[in-house]
């Protein structure tokens, strides 16, 4: 019997993943290589290790506590009040304060911020607004509202602290007074400015723990048999279309939306990779993007182009090949439907007629999704339904205007070395680095 017992609980040690048989280590530096900036917003990786929210999303769509430990509404969500978590002090050891959280939201949101007006009420932080804001909680926990104690950004209450920045490289300290309780990693070095083909080198060869896989080449990284982490569908694929000069005629913006060639995006420039879509949130978190028609048409862009000759457009793309190929594919599509555009980098026209561009997922509450997608394309209008009827009215409504057009859903990846333990992927597809650990660490 003692013999059938031992047995049984070998195999079920041997049928758990290496991950979950391997207690995690404390220290050891974790070398991260990435193309864009570290700081940039959204999704810039060293925010989330440095910087905290007010509160913070659940991948079962809950919101939790993070710097407030408690929240309420009043009139009728007109006023949020926050408490904020006691004890808790930023980097360079000044106290986190209502005052310093006003301070950092104002610096941070200047414009276009779901409230009218914040105060710090003693240890509370008070919103109030004009209109109602039922989705306010879950909006808090978004990137673009990360606190900081300073008007750069680089001081947070985060895992990690800065540590400093040669040579290309960000190093982050893991901070022994985090209210959250000290990360594993001892170090987070972050190589910037990397491109895909020298970041997957240098993890071959041992240099680099944690590396880029770009939607485009997620097919070529299993080829290659790197060990990769997928998330959902975590970021939009939009063309955002100015509603001044010529485009201000909506039948122009609306040839522009019949024009575009999904499909040839999706399956030329992006491998296949993610959903095609013409609705703001994808069909697994509301069941209804399937009644926004994706398909091409250009006998009715035709139509809708009316045979007026518009003047040449600009379309800006963000770096990247893949947007650069995407936003020349876009082109190509227009020239066949009677406009001629220029592809520009993003920056270079800041009066861009046409704009390709990549939206984040952060929420996973359809309410609060499509209000956060709405703010992103400039629309400040608090977003009050919450039936999937009463979201996919609203969303029509603005697609409708064609000042935004989805295109696709792609998903964000990474690949990690032998090293690397217990990594998981947030649902907007952001590293957990405060969770990870290193095999090899003392």
């Amino acid at each position: 019997m003692l013999r059938q017992v031992v047995i049984s609980c070998l195999l079920a040690l041997l049928a758990l993943p290496v991950a979950a048989r391997t207690r995690p280590h404390f220290g050891g530096t974790l070398r991260v290589e990435i193309e864009e900036d570290p700081w940039q917003r959204p999704s810039g990786l060293a925010r989330r290790l440095v910087l905290d929210g007010l509160t913070r999303m659940g991948a079962d769509g809950v919101v939790y506590p993070a710097l407030a430990i408690q929240w309420k509404s009043e009139n009728e969500g007109h006023r949020w009040e926050f408490r904020l978590r006691p004890g808790v002090h930023f980097h360079d050891g000044s106290p986190l304060t209502s005052v310093a959280v006003v301070t950092s939201l104002n610096i941070i949101c200047d414009a276009n911020c779901p409230w009218t007006a914040i105060h710090a009420v003693g240890p509370s932080v008070v919103f109030t607004g004009d209109s109602p804001m039922p989705n306010l909680p879950a909006l808090l926990a978004r990137d673009e509202y990360l606190i900081a104690g300073d008007a750069g950004g680089n001081i947070g209450t985060g895992p990690f602290q800065l540590n400093g920045f040669n040579n290309g490289v960000l190093s982050l300290a893991a901070n022994d007074n985090c209210w959250q309780g000290r990360p594993f990693l001892d170090v987070v070095e972050i190589r910037v400015h990397r491109n895909i083909h020298d970041q997957w080198l240098d993890l071959s060869v041992g240099r680099a723990d944690l590396v880029e896989v770009p939607a485009e080449q997620l097919r070529q990284a299993r080829e290659q048999r790197l060990t990769v982490l997928q998330s959902p569908l975590a970021t939009l694929l939009a063309l955002t279309v100015a509603n001044s000069g010529v485009l201000g005629n909506p039948d122009l913006r609306a040839a522009i939306a019949l024009a575009v060639d999904r499909s040839a995006l999706s399956n030329v420039v992006f491998q296949k990779q993610g959903e095609i879509t013409a609705s703001l949130l994808p069909s697994t978190l509301t069941g209804y993007s399937f009644l926004f028609s994706t398909e091409r048409n250009l006998n009715k862009s035709h139509e809708k182009h009316g045979g007026l000759t518009p003047p040449p457009l600009m379309l800006a793309a963000e770096s990247g090949s893949a947007m650069q190929l995407a936003a020349q594919h876009i082109a190509l599509n227009l020239h066949d439907a009677g406009f001629y555009v220029q592809v520009v980098a993003a920056g270079v026209a800041r009066s861009a007629d046409l704009s390709l561009r990549s939206l984040p997922l952060e929420q996973n509450q359809p309410q609060a999704a499509l209000e956060a997608m709405l703010r992103g394309a400039g629309v400040q209008a608090p977003v009050l339904e919450q039936t999937p009827a009463g979201l996919f009215r609203v969303e029509r409504e603005f697609l409708e205007t064609h000042t935004l057009i989805p295109l696709l859903y792609l998903p964000r990846a990474y690949a990690i070395s032998g090293r690397v333990r217990d990594l998981r992927l947030s649902m907007d597809g952001t590293p957990l680095l405060a969770d990870a650990s290193l095999q090899d660490a003392p």
